[in-house]
């Protein structure tokens, strides 16, 4: 028999080592840094509320052996639910920057409007089984037993009561059909009582409430909760405003009115640059001038923030758009924010498209300014009727000549998509390696819409696809 050497297996070519540039890679690690706090935001916001359920069923106060005990225990656990949601809308909408800057000021006011609609029919169904719980034993009425809660029980309650019948109010109010036949301004009005039927409404969860009245740990664990959404909103919406307004001394430097009939507003203070503004984000601006001051609006930065001066440019579409041409130099400005994600922060990809349009295509110009950006790295798209609708063209021009950055100025009607009719085109034409970029639109929502489908067409991931939406 003739031995055979055992065979050496062959061995593969080790695989070539693909180079990834550094500041890509650092793009692509704060991006999971901003998913990771984002879903920890979220998980600490479903634990507050099984936690108060928790708490409940500890207490050892729960009946579930009758229909009354049944509907009471329900009731509670929809209390909590909706006591829980509400600290959520607080805290979404309080501006802190790290709630702002791992969810973005549209989404976390979207997720805050959603949750004020589904937390008011839960709050009903609290009621609802409460009354009926209470009054099923005894053979109270329901209307008998809704004014005992009223009347009966004090103080607390009844505040509670009144804060729902406000709470009612500020919900019809926040409805879309009713939004679209209001101004702002008076909208806004309403929609503050709502912090007023918060307040009314918490009182009587720590003196009435079973799970938390007894002074124990749960009470302590609920008045944390309550401290932390509470005490965000007013050190984020009333303390650093009023600080600020102090410490920068932001004063109307100019105004003036563009060839496209935009309002420009410049204005100077102190350290304007520990504002923290990056291109892109938008702040919001209250006017102290007669028949302003009760009024704060979101507007875009139209350049970056420098130590003593910064810029807005405001289409005038509104009443509050509109003022602004009347505003005199030497008027005193209260800022909050900055507010937004749509900055270069956000990125991810090689490559960046910012794509602008209408009120959008001043914090593009922003953008484009502050953007980390390579030579031949930066596609830039501007949509309009006319190059007379631009504005700040001649900007946008000398910046992009600036920093290297390939500039399209799409003008004419619009077409089916968000190309003009005479030159339709899409964004892989304009940017042969669109799949690895991000892109960023900014802009009316339905070109906006169009033009991050066409991102998404050409192979564009969901988390590189960015906007900043114009809606209260």
């Amino acid at each position: 028999m003739t031995a055979v050497a055992p065979r050496t297996p062959a061995r593969r070519a080790p695989a070539p080592h693909r180079f990834v540039d550094p500041t890509v890679r650092d793009r692509r690690e704060r991006a999971a840094g901003r998913s990771r706090r984002k879903d920890t935001l979220e998980a600490a916001a479903w634990l507050a509320g099984v936690g108060g359920v928790s708490f409940m069923l500890a207490s050892g106060s729960v009946d579930v052996t009758s229909v009354a005990g049944l509907l009471i225990t329900l009731g509670r656990i929809a209390g909590i639910a909706a006591s829980t949601m509400i600290m959520a809308q607080l805290i979404l909408i309080a501006r802190i920057p790290l709630v702002e800057q791992a969810i973005g000021h549209d989404r976390a006011a979207r997720v805050h409007s959603q949750l004020g609609r589904i937390g008011f029919l839960v709050i009903i169904a609290h009621i609802v089984l409460l009354i009926a719980g209470y009054a099923m034993p005894t053979q109270t009425g329901l209307l008998a037993q809704t004014w005992d809660f009223v009347v009966g029980w004090g103080g607390p309650m009844f505040m509670a009561s009144v804060g729902f019948v406000v709470l009612c109010a500020v919900v019809i109010t926040s409805y879309a059909i009713v939004r679209s036949r209001w101004r702002y301004e008076n909208w806004h009005a309403v929609h503050v009582f709502s912090y007023v039927a918060v307040g009314l409404s918490i009182p009587h969860q720590l003196t009435d409430g079973e799970s938390f009245m007894s002074m124990g740990v749960a009470w302590w664990y609920w008045v944390v909760l309550w401290t932390v959404a509470v005490g965000g909103l007013l050190a984020y919406r009333v303390v650093r405003p009023l600080a600020r307004f102090l410490r920068h001394d932001i004063r109307v430097a100019a105004v003036g009115t563009l060839p496209d009939g935009s309002t420009v507003v410049a204005m100077h203070g102190r350290r304007l640059r520990k504002l923290g503004a990056r291109g892109g984000q938008f702040l919001l601006f209250r006017f102290l001038q007669a028949g302003m001051w009760g009024q704060a609006h979101p507007y875009s930065l139209s350049r970056t923030v420098r130590d003593g001066w910064m810029r807005i440019t405001v289409k005038p579409l509104g009443d509050g758009s509109s003022a602004l041409r009347t505003l005199k130099p030497g008027t005193r400005v209260m800022v909050e924010g900055p507010l937004g994600i749509f900055t270069d922060e956000s990125r991810s990809g090689d490559h960046l498209v910012l794509a602008g349009a209408g009120v959008g295509i001043t914090p593009v110009l922003a953008l484009l300014e502050a953007a980390d950006i390579r030579p031949g790295g930066c596609t830039v798209i501007v949509r309009a009727h006319s190059e007379a609708e631009i504005p700040h063209l001649d900007e946008f021009r000398e910046l992009a000549a600036a920093r290297g950055a390939a500039l399209h100025v799409l003008v004419g009607r619009r077409g089916d998509g968000w190309a003009p009719a005479a030159f339709p085109t899409r964004l892989a034409q304009l940017v042969p390696s669109i799949a690895g970029a991000d892109v960023y639109a900014c802009g009316p929502q339905p070109w906006v819409d169009a033009v991050l489908d066409d991102a998404a067409a050409a192979g564009v991931p969901d988390e590189r696809r960015h906007a900043e939406e114009f809606a209260w």
